[in-house]
């Protein structure tokens, strides 16, 4: 069989195009693939696992900083956990979801549904309102009900 040039260089044209398919064209799960904006998501969350973040104690409630502002309180869910999985807060307190994980989740009261932040996306934050009874809240993620914490009211 005779040597084409053209061939040769459609052949190698084709294999980096496929080379460079398989690099960069990683499904992301629900049919599309992976963008420039996964990367720039990333650091979004970075933030909430600063050891600044009143997450790291698990009653984190909301303090007044010099401005007389109440400080955010964080619920971090990393590898299909609630950090912290127990919280303390004051009645009312604006609580913030991080989501770090790859998968959607929510934080959803159990029983008679005082709070619920519906479905959060991987890579996205969600907020909720504390109730304003005190008492001792048990919550789940409702798309991964093993997935279990506790937010108590003072």
């Amino acid at each position: 069989m005779p040597f084409h040039p053209r061939r040769l260089r459609a052949a190698v044209a084709i294999a980096a195009l496929c080379t460079l398919t398989t690099v960069t064209g990683c499904s992301d799960g629900d049919g599309g693939s992976n963008t420039s904006a996964t990367p720039s998501a990333t650091p979004s969350a970075t933030p909430s696992a600063t050891p600044s973040s009143p997450s790291a104690s698990p009653s984190a409630s909301p303090s007044a900083s010099p401005s007389g502002k109440k400080e955010e309180v964080r619920i971090t869910i990393k590898d299909f956990t609630f950090e912290p999985a127990d919280l303390t807060v004051d009645a009312g307190a604006k609580v913030t979801v991080v989501n770090e994980d790859s998968a959607p989740h929510t934080v959803t009261a159990t029983g008679d549904k005082a709070f619920d932040t519906g479905t959060i996306a991987a890579g996205e934050t969600g907020t909720f309102t504390a109730p304003s009874k005190a008492g001792k809240y048990a919550y789940i993620c409702t798309i991964h009900p093993s997935m279990k914490g506790s937010l108590t009211v003072r």
